[in-house]
């Protein structure tokens, strides 16, 4: 698969002009067979230029078209409106495997998969058939969601007030990934009760701007900078109860929670893939090895090994993450949706872990020479660092043993 790539790099620190919609619709998947043979596709195509595009912080506008109108972003749009509606344990390979040829394209479709579940979980049929007939054509759902300067994460200071048949929405944003590229914009705002909703904005409507001024050292071409929201106009049609995915059990938080553990994975899949393929051709055996080859060294051998088994055991947990988070979409009761949450957070522990030691063993089992500029062998570890960074890993061991020792389930929020 070959990807044209004509956009030129959007500079940081300015007001970007939104992207136009696709030209004609976008493919429907047939099956989970397909979805993942689209995505070893496009991975190939994508892992050309990763590098590049990390060093010269050049948006993937033209692989990103690419993704989305692969099909892949309407995944889990249900059959019974038009879509393929595959596992969740397939989406989640899909996107370990675009991940590992470049972390941040996997992450861009991270919160669109998300609200297409929480579409699902919250809205009417008739929103449902309004806003799938959308993803279905190849629109792109960005995020307007996180806000800094709050007390907690779950805070939010955006707000909408009830104008007719639409809403006025005012507030800012940050950590806004996919929003730069994005056709539709879905802000998380507050109604008078203080109740969270998705009003999905036009990326072009008036008073809405998104600044490109992400200046993290990893993730650099996921653009998940500002939001500035100065009262924009949203239909009431594109005003989805973000708040009832939370009042009875649902896979919603869960579902965003293990995509996010889909991105390490692939992060340490390529690091490790990388790590080898330097080992083999480039690295120099140490002096008191007695071998020839880097690749005979014992000590290197032994540390793939350990790589190796501790990758292989985080894709297994991702795996069985999905599988559990099928069983909750498919019955979401209290039991099926702590399962499911304690599954990812299994997960996400794994894949965090290999993902941060995988990039950073790469440079003692490569060697100096892996360092240089002209390798980039360093975005593995900074995409792992700042991905990882996302929620705290930490409260995933607190989460699963607490429920193993005193019976706990998981707490049910969109970071659980």
């Amino acid at each position: 698969m070959t990807i044209a790539v004509n956009a030129k790099a959007l500079q940081t620190g300015q007001d970007s002009p939104a992207v136009p919609r696709p030209d004609g619709p976008a493919h429907v998947i047939r099956d989970d067979a397909e979805a993942i043979r689209v995505a070893e596709a496009l991975a190939v195509a994508f892992r050309e230029g990763a590098s590049e595009r990390d060093r010269d912080n050049r948006r993937p506008v033209a692989e990103l078209d690419a993704f989305s109108q692969s099909g892949l972003w309407s995944i889990n749009v249900p059959r019974a409106f038009g879509g393929p509606e595959v596992s969740y344990r397939t989406l989640a390979r899909v996107i370990a495997i675009v991940s590992a040829a470049d972390p941040s394209i996997g992450q861009i479709a991270q919160n669109h998969l998300g609200i297409v579940a929480a579409i699902q979980t919250v809205s009417d049929p008739e929103q449902r058939a309004l806003l799938f007939g959308e993803v279905l054509a190849g629109t792109r759902f960005g995020n307007a969601f996180s806000e800094i300067g709050t007390p907690r994460a779950a805070d939010f200071q955006t707000r909408f007030v009830e104008d007719g048949d639409h809403v006025v929405v005012t507030g800012r944003k940050f950590y806004s990934t996919g929003a730069l590229l994005a056709h539709l914009v879905p802000i998380v705002a507050l109604d008078g009760e203080g109740r969270p909703w998705y009003a999905i904005a036009e990326r072009d409507a008036p008073g809405l701007t998104v600044i490109d001024d992400w200046s993290a050292f990893g993730q650099r071409t996921t653009a998940s900078g500002t939001v500035v929201i100065d009262a924009v106009r949203v239909p009431r049609t594109h005003l989805v109860p973000a708040w009832k995915g939370y009042a009875a059990p649902s896979a919603n938080g869960a579902i965003f929670q293990v995509i996010q553990a889909a991105v390490d994975a692939g992060i340490a899949r390529e690091a490790l893939a990388d790590t080898i393929a330097f080992v083999r051709t480039k690295s120099r055996p140490w002096i008191d090895s007695g071998q020839d080859r880097a690749s005979d060294d014992p000590h290197t051998i032994r540390a793939v090994g350990d790589l190796t088994i501790r990758l292989h055991a985080a894709e297994a947990l991702l795996d069985r993450a999905g599988l559990a988070l099928d069983e909750a979409v498919a019955d979401p009761t209290a039991d099926s949706v702590a399962a499911a949450q304690l599954a990812v957070a299994e997960a996400k522990v794994l894949t965090t872990e290999i993902a941060l030691l995988a990039s950073n063993t790469l440079f003692e089992l490569a060697g100096t020479r892996s360092t240089l500029a002209e390798a980039n062998l360093d975005r593995h570890w900074r995409n792992a660092r700042t991905h990882t960074l996302h929620d705290p890993v930490r409260w995933k061991y607190a989460i699963v043993g607490n429920h193993a020792l005193n019976g706990v389930n998981p707490p049910f929020h969109a970071w659980s």
